[in-house]
């Protein structure tokens, strides 16, 4: 189905001269004088070779239709990540490029919504917030409450990220997946 540039979001799959294409980012830029357009930064699904395209905003491409379902996150060895679907028990392998640097937020038994194309994983979204441990950071320094300071902090899942000065290691916090911040500090 052929669709406008412009209207491609992160983690749509196109098929540019037969061969499939998921998104993995979108800048629409408009320029004062000239054509809008839209920049897409894509990865090839086959060999996961990057690409760069630009578009006018009035181009169409090629959407291609995958299929999109909750699957269970099961564990990760050498053949890559295992995922299950919870209604036909089948198990998926994912490759670590098709994962990339979401594969440190995946913990076993996690539900991932798991986009597939002929029955081959080619992108993953997690959930937009997971609950992760304080392993290590550094001690709050008295009176730096003058402005909003932060403190870097390693999780437990060894991504390193930024928290307020009274967050301690042992804290269990929520973190969004999308770019690995703070959020707040778990209820649990």
């Amino acid at each position: 189905m052929k669709v406008a540039a412009s209207s491609l979001r992160k983690g749509f799959v196109v098929d540019m001269d037969g061969k499939l294409y998921v998104v993995l980012n979108v800048e629409n830029i408009h320029p004062g004088k000239g054509t809008p357009v839209t920049q897409l930064n894509m990865r090839r699904i086959s060999d996961g070779v990057k690409v760069s395209e630009r578009y006018r905003t009035t181009e169409t491409v090629e959407r291609a239709f995958v299929d999109q379902r909750d699957h269970t996150f099961l564990y990760q060895d050498g053949e890559g990540y295992h995922f299950m679907n919870p209604e036909s028990f089948d198990q998926l392998v994912a490759s670590p490029e098709v994962i990339g640097d979401l594969g440190a937020y995946l913990a076993e038994g996690m539900v991932v919504q798991l986009s597939t194309h002929n029955d081959l994983p080619i992108a993953l979204e997690l959930p937009r917030t997971v609950t992760l441990e304080i392993v290590e950071t550094e001690p709050s320094v008295k009176g730096q409450t003058a402005s909003s300071s932060y403190k870097p902090a390693i999780l437990s899942n060894g991504v390193r990220t930024m928290v307020p000065p009274y967050i301690a290691a042992g804290t269990r916090v929520i973190i969004l997946t999308e770019d690995g911040s703070y959020q707040e500090r778990a209820k649990d």
